[in-house]
């Protein structure tokens, strides 16, 4: 019975993996520019200069590497966030990191005159992670610190003041608007690949810890009594998973602003392909995660042709239903 339930996960895996080429590939050859798969084969195999080549080799195979590393990451700071709050609703912005980055990308722009993408990068990185050191800082104060509903609620009055912010400066600085909206919806339209490998180790990072940590959320998921009973360092297991969010949520909201509901609704889909055990679900979470925003993305270029939908309306688009169906689901439970 174990061969076969392990044997079912690995082929659960094993056909992401193949559909998440397939994603890459059809986002790879499929846009404004009319282009064929052997075209795209042909760029990178017999590179003549042509506009066709030059949009696949620097535009799209850029847009879709960065998309499904973007998703991957979103999906698992998911996993890990609703696992650390014990909330089927916790997603990497319960913590403050869009609201965080958002304020510092729009402060930047307003008092400083910041418009390059590359620098909207390490802004918004610097917002995250503090935004999230903000949080944790409230909620490890007091009685029952860093308990999930504190962490909750830390990171929610935090959510609230940083965009109530940036609201401000929009609307005191409505020249700043226009340059700043398209970012705060999330795309990956236009970013280069120069943008991921600069943030790539810290995603790197992330990828890496919650593979590390993953025995321990499922002590965790167990509850934080029963987990200290147990023997686990509760207290510094938060922190290491805060620590990963941010390298995880930050380094993709650097790249390709805040994008939503990846992080609530890929780690449901995960865990109807192969259970609760993290040493499962975060790999085939970065998988769907990958998948869902290569989707969206490619969706978003022909809503509107010749112009783009962002990636991020579009993955709300898919969300919000997900989303209400698993907040009725919860309420009717309690």
């Amino acid at each position: 019975m174990l061969f076969n339930n392990n044997l079912s996960k690995i082929l659960a895996l094993i056909s992401s993996i193949i559909l998440l080429l397939i994603c890459m590939v059809i986002s790879i050859v499929y846009g404004y520019a009319d282009t064929s798969f052997q075209t795209a084969y042909q760029a990178f195999t017999q590179f003549n200069d042509s506009n066709e080549h030059l949009i696949i080799q620097n535009v799209r195979l850029p847009r879709a590497l960065i998309a499904a590393s973007v998703g991957a990451s979103l999906a698992i700071a998911g996993v890990l966030m609703q696992t650390l709050t014990k909330n089927p609703l916790a997603s990497p912005g319960i913590l403050g990191i869009n609201a965080g980055a958002g304020f510092a990308v729009v402060f930047a722009m307003v008092f400083f005159q910041s418009t390059s993408l590359q620098s909207f990068a390490w802004i918004a990185f610097v917002g995250a992670t503090v935004a999230t050191a903000a949080v944790y800082g409230i909620s490890s104060t007091g009685r029952d610190a860093m308990s999930p509903i504190k962490i909750t609620l830390a990171g929610a009055a935090m959510s609230a003041l940083f965009s109530s912010f940036t609201q401000g400066l929009l609307a005191t600085n409505e020249a700043e608007l226009d340059q700043v909206l398209f970012w705060l919806a999330g795309s990956v339209e236009g970013r280069k690949l120069e943008l991921l490998i600069a943030v790539l180790p810290y995603l790197i990072i992330g990828w890496i810890g919650a593979l590390l940590i993953a025995p321990k959320m499922n002590v965790l998921a167990l509850g934080d009594d029963v987990a200290k009973g147990l023997g686990l360092p509760v207290g510094l297991i938060q922190l290491a998973v805060g620590f990963i969010v941010i390298m995880l949520a930050g380094g993709s909201v650097a790249v390709a602003g805040p994008i939503g509901f990846i992080g609530i609704v890929i780690p449901h889909l995960a865990r109807k392909c192969v259970g609760n055990d993290h040493r499962w679900l975060i790999p085939m979470a970065a998988l769907l995660g990958g998948i869902l925003l290569l989707l969206a993305d490619v969706s978003a270029r022909y809503i509107i042709m010749p112009q783009e939908v962002p990636v991020g309306v579009m993955t709300a688009f898919i969300g919000t239903p997900f989303f209400i169906y698993i907040a009725r689901k919860g309420f009717r439970k309690a």
